[in-house]
């Protein structure tokens, strides 16, 4: 009968004290952020998908060395370029030279790992980490990045 009555006392008590934390806990400020209606901003070393830096001319300053695709330990860049021949003259000659056109930069953000080789292959500086967060998708195709397409869309 006594230990009937110890059981009582010990689950009030726990009651009690678990009721004041709330209670106290209550009162103090908001940590969370109402999400939808504001954002926090996103730390330096946020890692998101890579993206295209542009230069001064609003173009992408990658040339289409594939030195990302090459150190990219996944397999998830791929890249499309075209060649195109120049005349330059040089000193009273002219000269036929060739040149690389990126035409597609593309990423499959399902098999990249963030390990950061791409950027750190990059010797021009082209690509660097986006402080993009909000990627919630329950369909495949929408982690599939055109870079090229999306440099196109921010500068217009």
């Amino acid at each position: 009968m006594g230990a009937y009555f110890s059981e009582i006392f010990l689950g009030l008590y726990s009651l009690a004290v678990g009721l004041s934390i709330t209670f106290k806990e209550f009162f103090k400020p908001v940590v969370t952020v109402p999400y939808p209606f504001k954002t926090l901003k996103m730390c330096d070393r946020y890692r998101g998908h890579i993206e295209l830096i542009e230069n001064e001319n609003g173009e992408p300053k990658c040339v289409a060395c594939m030195m990302c695709q090459r150190g990219c330990p996944s397999g998830c860049i791929s890249i499309t370029t075209k060649t195109e021949t120049y005349e330059v003259e040089v000193k009273g000659e002219m000269k036929t030279k060739k040149k690389k056109i990126l035409t597609g930069y593309d990423l499959n953000f399902t098999t990249c790992s963030l390990c950061g080789q791409c950027i750190e292959n990059c010797k021009f500086g082209a690509i660097e980490f986006s402080k993009e967060y909000n990627l919630a998708s329950t369909r495949k195709e929408d982690f599939h990045f055109n870079l090229l397409n999306r440099l196109k869309e921010r500068n217009s």
